[in-house]
């Protein structure tokens, strides 16, 4: 099928799902795995926006791997599901699996991060400016030093993901120009706790002991965490001796801000869902066809705004 075919269908089949809309739908959901406590806020509040919604939501956990990702959407496509959610692990390898899915005329709706793909293969995508997130984490480490050396090490996501390519852009971005800033070291630690640890482990062995290291930048806060405890078990001050900025806004990172461990953490919402479900039922209503790209809010958080309230807030949706 051409792109162009593909756009007469859609709105076509559109036109007649609107017709038949009602309670019951089946979704399907491919999420990416559980390697960090926003990933499971995620599953946990598609679970209930789409149990408050009366959905039938059909989720399969790839465990961080692109093969049984495409496995589930073919398994939901050839259930005839009525849509798919999916939060891609890596950013290329979709055409196929896509197609086949507009083939069988089922929306997806993209959550929390890109594809490499045409854009007529997917209904829309839901998430935040991934590069902006770092862009915002980078500019409050240039204020923060205000032009005093600063020698950073980065823990980079999942290799390949959008998140990873995305953040470090925006970071670099943001202290480009700034000659007092270098980051020295750079590794994936997966966006998992366990692996941030390990990587920060080798960084602070290769950095002096740690003290040639000025400030981490983590791609999510569950690595963050895990270097706030390798930084801890040598001896040194997370958040005082080396800074600490990361992105996500989970309850755990909110807990080292309020500690004094960790200094900033820049906000993704969990809450990817709602979006994605209002895009669908205005859809499947009277073929309104959304956004290429519906931004979610970000927003900079550090000890001036109240973390342990943060975290109070934060503790029970599911992370």
């Amino acid at each position: 099928m051409t792109h162009a075919t593909m756009l007469t269908t859609v709105a076509a089949l559109a036109l007649s799902a609107g017709a038949a809309l009602a309670e019951g739908e089946t979704i399907g959901f491919s999420q990416i795995g559980s390697e960090s406590g926003w990933r499971a806020a995620e599953t946990t509040l598609t679970r209930s926006q789409a149990e408050e919604r009366g959905y039938q939501l059909q989720f399969s956990d790839a465990q961080q791997r692109q093969e049984n990702q495409i496995a589930a959407i073919r398994s939901f496509v050839a259930q005839g599901v009525d849509a798919i959610l999916l939060a891609p692990v890596v950013a290329t390898g979709w055409d196929s699996v896509l197609h086949e899915a507009a083939e069988a005329e089922i929306p997806v709706v993209l959550l929390d991060r890109q594809v490499d793909s045409a854009d007529d293969l997917y209904l829309t995508a839901v998430g935040s400016d991934l590069v902006h997130e770092g862009e915002v984490a980078g500019q409050w480490l240039v204020d923060e030093v205000a032009g005093e050396p600063c020698r950073i090490v980065e823990l980079q996501g999942t290799t390949g993901s959008s998140p990873a390519i995305d953040r470090k852009t925006g970071f670099e971005n943001a202290i480009a120009g700034h000659d007092n800033l270098e980051i020295v070291r750079s590794q994936t630690a997966d966006f998992t706790r366990a692996r941030g640890k390990e990587v920060m482990e080798s960084f602070l062995q290769a950095e002096g002991g740690g003290a040639d290291i000025c400030a981490l930048y983590a791609h999510n806060d569950d690595m963050a965490v895990g270097a706030i405890q390798a930084i801890k078990e040598a001896g040194l001050a997370p958040g005082t001796d080396i800074l600490v900025v990361s992105i996500d806004a989970v309850p755990d990172i909110f807990q080292a801000i309020a500690a004094g461990e960790a200094n900033a953490t820049v906000e993704l919402t969990p809450n990817m869902a709602g979006p994605a479900f209002d895009a669908l039922e205005a859809y499947w209503a009277d073929g309104t066809m959304p956004e290429k790209f519906i931004q979610t809010e970000s927003k900079l958080y550090t000890a001036a705004d109240d973390p342990q309230g943060e975290y109070d807030r934060r503790k029970d949706l599911g992370y």
